[in-house]
């Protein structure tokens, strides 16, 4: 759904890459894209499970939001959908996303690709569990942005329960919320091998431009490395659990 091709970012840099995915009604499509992804040195492929559908994104809907040029279907489909109900984007989704997606899914995906699969979206250990039987190589704890569904858990509540199902299986990778170098700290120290940041990214863009995306990623850099060092922490695997307390604990411990 990148607005710049597979090819384009595969040639910008030579740093880890992944290619995040959604599932398509035409599978045709869905599996070109795994493989332009394989064929550029994509590291693995990250299946998005939280998105059959589109949520309902009142304010793409008021504000009659047009999806940009998605660069990576020209010549495939069409996606220059106009809807009398607001949002462009949601039309696009209601046409191509495949809202059939199930766990049997993944197993087509692992029978069209070397590369291990992420499934992200993940919020529960019933969930998690299930995919690993499904056979995914890492689980991305998030919710989409708290933009799929109102009421959604917020991901740091969540994330202890996902990591304790998955018993080291495979990697617990956490999403969502991330704005300051605390909040990585916190989600380390709660079992995540790694924190995506996003939203983050995105502000950093919008001010300043590839000077704004460093300026971001440094500051969470130094603020992480900060907390460590007031946390008496010489390295990331020296934050351990005994560094937080929960909202849950906080409450046993007033009883």
């Amino acid at each position: 759904m990148s607005t710049c091709t597979v090819e384009e970012v595969a040639s910008s840099c030579n740093a880890v890459r992944f290619f995040q995915m959604y599932v398509y009604k035409r599978r045709d499509i869905t599996a070109l894209m795994v493989h332009r992804a394989e064929k550029n040195g994509f590291g693995a492929i990250i299946l998005t499970a939280d998105t059959p559908r589109l949520g309902r994104r009142e304010a793409d809907i008021k504000n009659k939001m047009i999806a940009p040029q998605l660069k990576n279907f020209e010549g495939l489909i069409s996606t220059e959908y106009v809807s009398d109900k607001g949002s462009n984007i949601e039309a696009l989704a209601a046409v191509t996303f495949d809202a059939s997606l199930c766990w049997k899914d993944i197993e087509w995906l692992k029978s069209i690709t070397k590369l291990p699969i992420l499934i992200k979206g993940v919020l529960t250990s019933e969930d998690a569990i299930k995919a690993i039987e499904a056979g995914v190589a890492g689980i991305i704890v998030s919710n989409h942005g708290a933009r799929q569904l109102d009421y959604a858990p917020a991901t740091i509540s969540v994330l202890e329960e996902v990591v304790h199902a998955v018993q080291g299986k495979v990697p617990v990778f956490f999403d969502g919320g991330v704005r300051r170098g605390t909040d990585i700290f916190k989600a380390l120290a709660l079992g995540a091998k790694a924190v995506l940041i996003g939203r983050a990214v995105i502000y950093g863009l919008a001010a300043k431009g590839e000077v704004g995306v460093k300026q971001v990623i440094q500051m969470l850099r130094d603020e992480l490395e900060l907390t460590m060092a007031l946390s008496g922490c010489c390295s990331v695997e020296d934050i351990t659990r005994s560094h937080v307390i929960t909202e849950k604990e906080r409450f046993i411990c007033r009883m």
